[in-house]
C-alpha cells in the first residue's frame, strides 16, 4: 500500500457538489446490493469513507463499499457491476487521490451527489519523515533518485488516522447528508454530533497516551502515519516511499539502522494488509523488533478490533508500548 503510486494531483475537486435538495426517488433496479432501496442509498470507496457513513446516516442509509475487506484499496479497478451501483445510488463517498479508479468511475457518473472526502478538511504534503526537524539524509536522496521517487510528493490523504481531521470529514459528510435528504437532517445533525464527540474522547486519549515517552520516533513501511505524528509530537520515519512490498535500498537500511540506535527505536512497524518482508529485513539487521501499526483501511479478522475506534485504540497501545510511554 502506497499513496505515492496515485499522487493527488493539484487541489481536489470542489466540496460536496450536486446535493440534491427535495424528495430523493429511488431508482429503479433490480440490485440488492446498491442502490433502488427505500433508504438513502450511499456508495463508499472504502472502509473509513464507508464507516462514516455508516454511524453518521445511521438506520436511514444502505451502505455499500466499493473496496472488499483485506482488498488493498490502492489496487482497486472498478468493475462493470461497481459502476452500475453508483448510478443507482443517492449519493457517493469518496477520497479523491486515493483510487484513481474510484475518481475516474464517479466523475463519469451521473450520481447525483458527490461527497469528496478531501475537500473536507486540508490535506498536506509529507515525505518519507514526518513530525519532527526537517531530514537532510543525502544517502535518503540517492534512494529517492534510484527509485524516480519524488520526495515532495504528492498530498497524503490519510487524514481518518488523525481524530481531529477525522471529525472535520464527519462533520462535512454530515451537513453534505443532511442536504441531500432533508427528511432525516435532524438524525444526521445527532449522528455526527455524536460521533465527533467520540473522535474528541480518542484525540485526548491519544494525546494523553503519548505524552511522556522515551523517544518519538517511530518506523514504519511507509508514510501512513504522517497527520497522526504530527497531531501528537511524533516523528515518523517510512522506509520507502513505494510500495511497502518493495525491497528498500541498502543506503536507505543503513540510514536507519543508524537513526533508531540514536533515537533508541524499538520497533519496525507493517500493516495487516501487505506482506511484513520490508519490516522483518530492517528489523533483523537493526536488532529490532516488529508489529503492527493499522491504517485502517479495511477490517479483517486480522485487525485488532472490529471497528475504527477499536483498532486506533489498538495502536495507540502499540505505539506506547514501541515509544516507551513513562
Amino acid at each position: 500500500m502506497n499513496v505515492r503510486r496515485h499522487h493527488i494531483s493539484g487541489i481536489a475537486i470542489a466540496a460536496v457538489t450536486a446535493l440534491g435538495l427535495g424528495t430523493l426517488s429511488a431508482c429503479s433496479t433490480d440490485s440488492a446490493a446498491a442502490g433502488g432501496t427505500d433508504k438513502f442509498d450511499v456508495v463508499a470507496s472504502f472502509y473509513p469513507m464507508a464507516y462514516l457513513a455508516e454511524q453518521i446516516g445511521g438506520d436511514h442509509v444502505n451502505v455499500t463499499s466499493l473496496t472488499e475487506p483485506g482488498q488493498e484499496p490502492h489496487d482497486l479497478e472498478i468493475s462493470a457491476q461497481q459502476r452500475t451501483q453508483l448510478e443507482k445510488s443517492d449519493a457517493a463517498l469518496y477520497l479523491k487521490g486515493l483510487q484513481p479508479s474510484v475518481d475516474e468511475a464517479v466523475t463519469q457518473s451521473g450520481i447525483k451527489t458527490k461527497i469528496d472526502g478531501a475537500t473536507l478538511t486540508t490535506l498536506e504534503e509529507h515525505g518519507t519523515e514526518v513530525g519532527g526537524h526537517a531530514a537532510e539524509h543525502e544517502d535518503e536522496h540517492a534512494a529517492e533518485d534510484e527509485h524516480g521517487h519524488e520526495e515532495e510528493g504528492g498530498k497524503d490523504p490519510h487524514i481518518w488516522l488523525d481524530p481531529v481531521k477525522y471529525a472535520e470529514v464527519a462533520e462535512g459528510v454530515g451537513k453534505a447528508f443532511e442536504k441531500a435528504d432533508p427528511d432525516h437532517a435532524a438524525d444526521y445533525k445527532k449522528n455526527t454530533a455524536d460521533l465527533v464527540a467520540r473522535l474528541g474522547a480518542l484525540d485526548t486519549e491519544f494525546k494523553n497516551g503519548l505524552a511522556t515517552t522515551k523517544t518519538k520516533v517511530f518506523i514504519t513501511t511507509h508514510a501512513a502515519f504522517g497527520y497522526l505524528a504530527e497531531r501528537y509530537g511524533l516523528t515518523e520515519e517510512a522506509i520507502s516511499g513505494l510500495d511497502p512490498e518493495s525491497e528498500p535500498s541498502a543506503a536507505r537500511v543503513k540510514e536507519l539502522e543508524k537513526m533508531a540506535k540514536a533515537d533508541g527505536v524499538t520497533t519496525v512497524f507493517y500493516e495487516t494488509l501487505v506482506s511484513d518482508k520490508t519490516a522483518k529485513t530492517i528489523a533483523g539487521d537493526a536488532n529490532l523488533k516488529t508489529d503492527v501499526l493499522d491504517p485502517i483501511e479495511g477490517i479483517t479478522k486480522k485487525s485488532r478490533g472490529t471497528d475504527y475506534f477499536a483498532v486506533q485504540k489498538a495502536n495507540l497501545k502499540a505505539l506506547q508500548t514501541a515509544l516507551g510511554t513513562t
